[in-house]
């Protein structure tokens, strides 16, 4: 397995006259588990279906498992999962059919792995698939993502009709799985405490680029929340580097920056001669303050 499971390179896709992805770059190491941030239209099912070789950028590279993700290879496409948002099954097959019909498809598939989730996940294995639940569905859906053990696992908002305990089960097998031979897992979500559970990693699009690519400790270690107060009255705007959002009163102010470290709040009490008190975020109040209008 190469390090690098996925390389995209000044990457673009343009549908009409927008460009949804726009020369993004991205490179993903084997053995990750990254959590995809967008805002809803930022383009992160663009971004996936053109790692899965689904959909063709109309500029730059990308190569995935080692290969064009264009023209991926039988062996490398046996080496991956993907869940979309809405999947596609056959509504007139039991569950048991589907799940027989899918394993024979694959060269390596684990029959006890899929007994084992259909049974925790109360999937109904005599039911037709159109008669499930869109929840049982979602779930059928996961376990024949699941069921050949893929090095790249790739998930496009995968919990979003699924109840906590569900989700919960759920995000404990996508750990198991990117535990077990270096595989590495790439998913979309909404759900940010979901993320920071499971999620090593995090990629944050916007305007059609990565804004941020790295550690969730490091995006936690950039993005802070100062508060300032001073015995003199602060300009209204404050002239700091990697500012995201900020509001004065008077002699207080409350300042977001993307560029936290100790240098700069030893500028700012030296500059306006200002206590500064440094307030951590959570991966939410992080994606809003980043997408504040």
């Amino acid at each position: 397995m190469n390090q690098v499971i996925l390389a995209m390179q000044a990457v673009s896709k343009i549908y009409g006259y927008r460009p949804v992805l726009d020369r993004l770059s991205l490179e993903i190491p084997a053995g990750t588990v990254v959590g995809l941030l967008g805002k809803n239209g930022a383009g992160k099912t663009t971004l996936l279906r053109c790692a899965l070789g689904l959909a063709k950028p109309d500029h730059g590279t990308v190569t995935t498992l080692g290969e064009a993700a264009w023209n991926l290879s039988a062996s490398a496409k046996q080496q991956l999962g993907y869940v979309p948002q809405s999947p596609q099954l056959y509504p007139w097959m039991k569950v048991r059919h589907i799940i027989s019909y899918t394993g024979s498809f694959y060269f390596r598939w684990n029959p006890a792995l899929v007994d084992r989730l259909t049974a925790e996940w109360d999937i109904p294995l005599e039911r037709r698939a159109g008669n499930l639940s869109v929840g049982e569905a979602q779930k059928l859906a996961l376990v024949l993502a699941l069921g050949h053990e893929p090095e790249l696992l790739v998930l496009d908002e995968p919990v979003a009709s699924l109840d906590p305990s569900a989700r919960r089960e759920f995000l404990k097998v996508v750990l198991d799985i990117a535990a077990a031979g270096n595989r590495s897992v790439i998913f979309s979500t909404h759900i940010t405490s979901d993320l920071e559970r499971v999620a090593d990693r995090v990629a944050i699009l916007q305007q059609g680029k990565i804004s941020f690519f790295g550690e969730l400790g490091d995006l936690k270690d950039q993005i802070k929340r100062l508060r300032l107060t001073s015995p003199n009255v602060l300009p209204e705007r404050l002239e700091l580097p990697g500012i995201l959002r900020q509001r004065t009163e008077g002699k207080n102010a409350l300042v977001t920056t993307r560029c936290h470290s100790p240098e700069l709040v030893d500028q700012i009490e030296s500059q306006w001669q200002a206590s500064v008190e440094v307030q951590d975020l959570n991966l939410e109040e992080i994606f809003l303050e980043l997408h504040d209008e």
